[in-house]
């Protein structure tokens, strides 16, 4: 489990194909990585991946055809990426409950400065949208932001210079394919309707 809230930016370094997956070795940025080890779970823009080896600074993670071809980034040496270390039990939740599991692939549709902050505007898959309402969480490239509006399917989301200057989200642009988590809460509750309602 994660927070979204993201502790660095990372690069990919090198990218090995293997038998149905990849091998990416980053590099973590300023990420501390004392207290990590083989086994251990990161968020990778926003995707839980299990820390295969380390060494030279670096960390190894195996990425599976089926999770390549539900998320977008993941297979592009030089890409910075978002980091987030497992939570603890202890942690202050400061964002809300990720799994690291993405529900689909949103598209920017707009990113422009609005006074000190940027408009983020993206159009998300029809399938997640019984998931997302206004003023809930959602998880964009593994962090965690608040849903300000909804028009038909474009999400629109208020980005404060804080969250653009710790994450990859400075870099967006129109047209760009971005990682989404829906709130597991709404798609626990999602379910729960569905069966009560014999569907």
């Amino acid at each position: 489990m994660f927070t979204g809230i993201i502790e660095a930016i990372g690069e990919i370094k090198q990218l090995t194909q293997k038998s149905n997956a990849i091998s990416l070795q980053i590099e973590p940025g300023k990420l501390e990585m004392g207290d990590v080890k083989v086994g251990d779970s990161i968020a990778v823009n926003g995707v839980c991946l299990t820390v295969t080896s380390l060494s030279n600074h670096l960390f190894t993670v195996d990425v599976s055809e089926e999770t390549l071809h539900c998320t977008f980034g993941l297979d592009r040496v030089g890409n910075d990426v978002n980091l987030e270390k497992a939570m603890r039990l202890t942690d202050r939740l400061g964002g809300h409950l990720v799994s690291g599991h993405v529900d689909g692939i949103g598209e920017v549709t707009k990113f422009e400065q609005v006074g000190e902050n940027y408009l983020l505007a993206i159009k998300s898959p029809p399938s997640l949208l019984k998931y997302i309402t206004v003023k809930g969480s959602i998880t964009i490239n593994g962090v965690s932001l608040t849903v300000n509006r909804i028009c038909d399917d474009i999400l629109a989301i208020n980005l404060i210079p804080h969250t653009l200057a710790e994450t990859n989200l400075k870099h967006l642009k129109p047209g760009e394919r971005l990682n989404l988590e829906s709130d597991m809460l709404a798609r626990y509750v999602a379910r729960l309707m569905e069966l009560s309602s014999g569907r």
